[in-house]
């Protein structure tokens, strides 16, 4: 592969995933870490993403379509997203965050009595059908590139309702077991979420153990679990562990 080619592949990655490891780029690309680094600093210096330490975030502006990030690692987010899904118990309430692995565990949902809290513009349409299904809806303002709803007035929402659950997306998970985001704007919804719900359950697959992110979400402690795979870093899931933290491999 060409140099140019891996850059733009790296890029890619990036701003699929918001943030990644100079470890898991590396085995993504089949290249050394090395390898990866000299591309990071050059990436960099063209102001083609931001070289933080360990890795790299992807500069803002830079929200891949909604559906490119879907097809990311699909099978993978959809085994997490089941076992999300086979969490819940009939009567419940829901909350669910944005993203791709968010809108899979709604697909898993139909035809349950349930009500489902979110601000995923993608799971209102998969479950506004579904007459089974309570379906509330935040308010805010529409982030069309990432198919999300944020802001004061998603903010404000949350403080007015309790749930049993959250299913909580991230950027990644950092080797202490913190939680990151790598999108400044969503981090406070993520907050507000976490004040809202009995249980927080945080979904994530190996290529967020461990993670980056310019912002901390939450601290290991304010989990209750985390559904993930196999191949997730053992050192970070022990820290979550540590922490009291329930690790689930879907």
């Amino acid at each position: 592969m060409l140099p140019k080619q891996r850059q733009d592949q790296i890029v890619r990655a990036l701003r699929v995933d918001g943030a990644g490891g100079v470890k898991v780029l590396a085995e993504r690309l089949g290249v050394s870490e090395a390898t990866i680094r000299r591309d990071l600093e050059q990436l960099h210096a063209e102001g083609r993403l931001t070289r933080v330490y360990g890795g790299a975030l992807a500069v803002d502006g830079c929200d891949q379509p909604f559906a490119d990030v879907n097809a990311v690692r699909a099978q993978e987010k959809d085994r997490i997203a089941r076992r999300a899904a086979e969490l819940i118990t009939d009567g419940e309430s829901v909350l669910l965050d944005i993203g791709t692995t968010a809108l899979r565990v709604a697909q898993h949902l139909h035809g349950r009595s349930l009500t489902v809290v979110t601000s995923n513009l993608a799971v209102l349409e998969e479950l506004e059908n579904d007459e089974q299904i309570e379906l509330i809806v935040l308010g805010g303002f529409v982030r069309r590139s990432y198919r999300s709803l944020v802001g004061y007035l998603t903010e404000e929402s949350l403080r007015q309702i309790h749930v049993n659950w959250l299913f909580l997306g991230t950027s990644g998970v950092r080797p202490d077991g913190r939680v990151m985001d790598s999108t400044m704007i969503e981090v406070p919804v993520k907050r507000a979420m976490i004040s809202a719900a009995d249980r927080v359950v945080l979904l994530a697959d190996r290529t967020k153990f461990p993670g980056h992110g310019v912002a901390r979400v939450c601290e290991p402690g304010e989990l209750s679990m985390v559904v993930t795979e196999s191949g997730a870093d053992e050192a970070t899931r022990a820290q979550l562990a540590e922490a009291g933290v329930q690790v689930v491999l879907a």
